[in-house]
């Protein structure tokens, strides 16, 4: 078998990997809202596409509609970078499958890097980027414009991917890494806004107006850029998966947290500890733990020095992500780390019933740390105390239930130390994420336009504390429901382990 065939096999047994997923094709719905999402944003941007090309035309003093448009080049590009989090997977955590095969690492590197440039993900953005230009650039200007404009954004756009590629591995190295990414478009962003007139703007439009022209300089530049990110990427992600797969940082635990006072609770004590040494020992469980707190501080940092955040759905976002980030990052994936011991944890009669109790009294306890966060925000009235006492029971009461609810169909291991090359959890994991962190601010909102202030938020205060006094009956009917598929799960569970 030559490179070319092997290049082929490679790239079909990545597709095959997205299609025959478990979760999708155990659950229809789930593809189908996967497809409906994906159709749904795609309607929006063609609508913004075709919006913004009619409203920019003649509104600027007479520029070019597409002058305006690609004065906003670096905003756009700073979205696709962060809209690429938890939806594009790095070449190294691609390449461990065939880790034990006769296939040079290197060439494996250069596959998955090659399929990042290439996918379909890097021309999502044409769904807004097409009718703006055909309305803006293909009807005054022609067709070969139109094309030059298009590949000129399409290869801004690879770029933009080998960049995120490069993050997100030092990202998942150390969760320090995130800082440079931010501070990168802190300052683009402090640039652009700061002056009352923008200096990137004119830089940006020449840029996308050479491209529209055909001129060579700025298809080299950028080529110059993809090959020098890409080169970056190799040399980068090649040199941590040897480190992860070879072992080379495993250090000696020296210190041991024993958390003695805990004894008195028996089992449950003793499952307590497990959730809180997952946190301390555990590399990506501590990772994730670590961002969201670091989430969180960012987010309410950002609210109380700006103004940005002001508006009433930001508030209400705000408020919402500092309670539930931390219970949702691990319960989203609740018994998928588990996975790794979950015979033993069958080996007793009851132990998950015991387990699950453990998991919903430790997150809330971690509930107590968002309104210290908040305080500040409630101290000079940015942010209501009403809406701080209906998300933490709301969430306590509400949201954690509705999380503990994949416990019952959780069935793939997540690996707890290795980060690069593991799996990063499923789409329907993802997708229950995004309905947790939106759904609940259309509740409040109807709540609070119905009750007004702030009998809406004693509403969400009150189903949180029912949930609250009731969580004995549906956390043994979450157990129960785990039970009646435990042999299913537990095949699953072995399955996924090392795959």
């Amino acid at each position: 078998m030559n490179k070319y065939q092997l290049y082929r096999l490679i790239g079909k047994n990545a597709d095959l990997k997205t299609e025959r997923h478990p979760m999708l094709d155990k659950n229809r719905f789930m593809k189908f809202l996967m497809i409906f999402m994906w159709l749904y944003y795609a309607a929006i941007l063609i609508f913004m596409g075709v919006v913004m090309a009619v409203g920019m035309k003649g509104s600027y003093n007479g520029v070019a509609a597409f002058h305006v448009f690609d004065g906003g080049l670096l905003y756009l590009l700073i979205c696709d970078f962060w809209f690429r989090f938890g939806l594009q997977e790095t070449p190294a955590q691609n390449v461990q499958p065939y880790a034990l095969l006769p296939i040079r690492r290197s060439f494996l590197m250069n596959v998955y890097l090659s399929r990042a440039g290439l996918t379909w993900g890097n021309l999502y953005w044409f769904f807004l980027l097409v009718p703006f230009g055909l309305i803006a650039i293909a009807i005054p200007l022609g067709w070969i414009a139109f094309f030059g404009w298009l590949l000129g954004w399409w290869l801004l756009l690879v770029a933009n991917g080998y960049a995120y590629l490069f993050c997100r591995a030092l990202i998942m190295k150390h969760m320090a890494w995130l800082l440079l990414p931010i501070a990168i478009h802190g300052a683009l962003l402090a640039i652009m806004l700061v002056p009352d007139k923008n200096p990137l703007d004119m830089p940006c439009t020449v840029l996308m107006y050479d491209f529209l022209q055909w001129k060579l300089w700025p298809f080299l530049l950028t080529g110059a850029l993809i090959a020098l990110l890409y080169w970056a990427n190799y040399k980068l992600q090649m040199g941590m998966v040897y480190d992860e797969v070879a072992k080379k940082e495993e250090k000696e635990i020296k210190h041991a947290t024993q958390l003695n006072f805990l004894n008195r609770f028996g089992r449950l004590g003793e499952y307590f500890k497990l959730e809180v040494k997952q946190r301390l020992r555990n590399k990506t469980v501590r990772m994730s733990f670590l961002a969201g707190l670091f989430m969180m501080v960012l987010f309410s940092v950002i609210m109380y020095f700006s103004d940005v955040y002001d508006n009433s759905f930001m508030r209400s976002f705000i408020c919402l992500y500092n309670y539930i980030v931390l219970g949702m990052m691990t319960l989203v994936m609740i018994m998928c780390y588990e996975g790794n011991y979950i015979d033993g944890l069958m080996s007793r009669r009851e132990s998950i019933l015991q387990l699950l109790t453990a998991k919903y009294y430790f997150n809330v306890l971690l509930l107590f740390i968002p309104p210290i966060i908040l305080l500040p925000l409630m101290i000079i009235g940015k942010m209501s105390v009403w809406m701080n006492i209906g998300y933490f029971f709301f969430t306590a009461g509400v949201l954690y239930p509705l999380l503990f609810q994949m416990a019952v169909y959780n069935d793939n291991t997540l690996p707890m130390n290795t980060k690069l090359t593991s799996k990063q959890g499923n789409t329907a994991q993802q997708i229950v994420s995004i309905v947790i962190l939106f759904l609940p601010i259309a509740f409040e909102k109807a709540a609070t336009a119905l009750l007004g202030e702030p009998w809406g938020y004693v509403f969400l205060a009150l189903l949180g504390i029912a949930g609250v006094a009731t969580h004995q009956y549906w956390l043994r009917n979450v157990y129960k429901r785990f039970m009646a598929r435990r042999y299913k799960n537990m095949e699953g569970f072995r399955a996924s382990r090392n795959s």
